[in-house]
């Protein structure tokens, strides 16, 4: 039998009579030929995805680019490592909590919808470590697969790098998102592009209606989303206090804050995140701060870095006290971007910001 085979960060190459999610830089492919692409509205915040087609059963060996990093997969993975709260959480979501052996460096608990999920699965609530564990550690519980949240997880920098994880018997795949080489790297992320990942992933564990279904929800979810139309500017703070680090204009921050109608500040930054000066961010005087709530950079601390600034303290959204809180896990590319999203919309249409 031969090989499937697709680049996972741009295209999704499905066997015959399989419906791909595309955007306007994403081809929905069969293994022998190309169809034309379906454009998505520029106004609407939806990935093109309907389910009037039923996809077929994964036929594998399955071969894969990932972030310019060839995997084979002769089955479904059956022992898989996940690293961070977004490769963890999209596995439980896809209904297949239970190929988790093992997790590390997540970012808070799991989204409540995945609750009843998570209990099932013992690594959820035990992580072999709060950020990233030994190679002794990860291989003690024999994984086949080590599925990471970002690049840098598995590099010599990391874990190991993707070849000597390969010679020890360990596939690695990186969640598309998080590529970061230039052709691979979502710039910008899109929802067409997250919707992609899931699908993909969806695909390489066999798990293809529940792709479509989770695909379907966050459509339902974007749609509901009325942007708001006041133009309001806003600074996407994440964490620093020194020197903030803030969204910038390619990762999930610019696209939720285009999604609910917020003019990103840090847009001009080439990255997901980065630094941001005080006297850039004082020059902008944003409308609203969108504060990302973590454990280890709570909203409260970061409206603490805010007040007691002697300049930022005298921005408007300061004295104002005009702020958005995110929970930190939404703000990672995943299946909890909507969600975030969702919350921060809900928020904005309840601020008050007068001339």
């Amino acid at each position: 039998m031969s090989a499937s085979f697709f680049p996972v960060p741009l295209l999704y190459r499905p066997r015959g009579g399989v419906r791909a999610v595309v955007g306007a830089s994403l081809c929905a492919v069969l293994v022998a030929s190309c169809s034309a692409p379906s454009q998505p509205s520029p106004d609407s915040p939806t990935t093109n995805a309907s389910s009037s087609q039923t996809r077929e059963a994964t036929t594998y060996p399955l071969t894969v680019d990932n972030c310019g990093t060839t995997a084979t997969f002769d089955s479904v993975p059956e022992r898989v490592v996940t690293l961070k709260s977004s490769t963890t959480e999209l596995l439980l979501a896809l209904g297949r909590g239970d190929r988790i052996v093992a997790t590390s460096y997540l970012d808070g608990p799991v989204a409540p919808w995945l609750e009843d999920e998570a209990a099932q699965v013992p690594a959820v609530s035990a992580p072999l470590d709060e950020r990233l564990p030994s190679l002794e550690k990860v291989l003690e519980t024999e994984p086949d697969l080590i599925f990471a949240g970002w690049e840098s997880m598995v590099t010599t920098e990391g874990l190991a790098d993707r070849d000597r994880l390969t010679q020890l018997g360990v596939n690695t795949l990186v969640a598309p998102s998080a590529c970061k080489e230039d052709g691979y790297r979502p710039d910008p992320l899109t929802w067409e592009s997250l919707a992609q990942e899931i699908t993909t992933v969806g695909t390489i564990f066999d798990a293809h209606s529940e792709a479509q279904s989770l695909v379907d929800t966050m459509n339902e979810q974007l749609a509901a989303i009325s942007p708001d139309s006041r133009g309001l500017s806003a600074l996407w703070f994440s964490s620093g206090s020194d020197t903030p680090f803030v969204g910038g204009g390619s990762g999930s921050a610019q696209l939720v804050m285009d999604t609910v109608g917020l003019r990103n500040i840090g847009s001009d930054i080439d990255d997901t995140w980065g630094p941001m000066s005080w006297e850039a961010i004082i020059d902008a005087n944003p409308d609203v701060i969108v504060l990302v709530d973590s454990s280890w950079s709570s909203a409260q601390k970061k409206k603490d870095i805010l007040t007691s600034h002697p300049v930022a303290s005298t921005l408007d959204a300061v004295v104002n006290d005009r702020y958005l809180v995110i929970d930190f896990p939404p703000t990672e590319p995943g299946v909890r971007t909507a969600d975030g999203a969702v919350a921060l919309a809900d928020q904005l249409a309840a601020l008050t910001v007068e001339d």
